[in-house]
């Protein structure tokens, strides 16, 4: 059985993918849940995904490493799969209600109820602390797509599947090629999962981390 333990120590940064293997639909859809079924602050989930499989799709996705990041090109077009991780760039009363209509609808409270208050204004008090500026809710909104994110790397380990974060890119060119723009989001980061190819240096290298006493204090 391939356990936890195996996972952290087995996921590392992808560098070169097959591109002649390619992920089951059914540990994609797992995947899919795993986007959406991440924790947000209040359960907010400011958050839009773009997953690009087709050669046409990953095209899109590689023109955002074509000038200043021609070193990511080759992870995103030989991957399986790409997954764009854009965030919200306000958080505005459609989007509030949308939420706090779904959790009604999921049963988590009645429709009109006391605790439907409580959960709306809890909510709308959260995003008003960090609805400040244009650079605060980006800020903020950006912190709970890289909870996301976090999740989704891990969940690509426990499945076997490689992977590599990617914040090489140009965020405004993805950010428009894909329409994520108009649609109020931002681009933050692009995810290629995949499998390994035989020649990637980074799979054969051990992995390095700070030691346990360096980074935990217990009290």
């Amino acid at each position: 059985m391939y356990t936890l333990r195996d996972a952290i120590h087995d996921r590392y940064s992808t560098k070169a993918f097959d591109p002649n293997k390619k992920i089951s639909d059914s540990d994609i859809d797992l995947l899919k849940q795993t986007l959406r079924l991440s924790p947000s602050s209040t359960n907010v989930q400011p958050w839009h995904f773009v997953i690009a499989s087709t050669e046409t799709g990953k095209t899109q996705v590689a023109k955002s490493t074509q000038e200043n990041y021609k070193f990511n090109e080759a992870k995103v077009l030989n991957a399986s799969h790409v997954v764009v991780f854009a965030a919200k760039q306000n958080i505005d009363d459609a989007h509030l209600n949308k939420v706090l209509a779904k959790e009604s609808a999921d049963g988590r409270f009645e429709k009109g109820s006391e605790v439907e208050a409580q959960m709306n204004n809890g909510r709308r008090y959260f995003v008003g602390l960090n609805q400040t500026s244009d650079e605060a809710i980006k800020a903020w909104t950006g912190k709970q797509v890289y909870l996301n994110l976090g999740q989704f790397l891990l969940s690509t380990a426990l499945l076997g599947i490689d992977s590599v974060p990617i914040e090489g890119f140009d965020a405004e060119i993805l950010s428009n090629e894909l329409g994520l723009t108009e649609q109020g989001f931002d681009a933050l980061a692009i995810v290629a999962l995949g499998y390994r190819d035989e020649g990637d240096f980074n799979a054969k290298l051990p992995k390095s981390r700070l030691a346990i006493d360096d980074i935990i204090t217990e009290i």
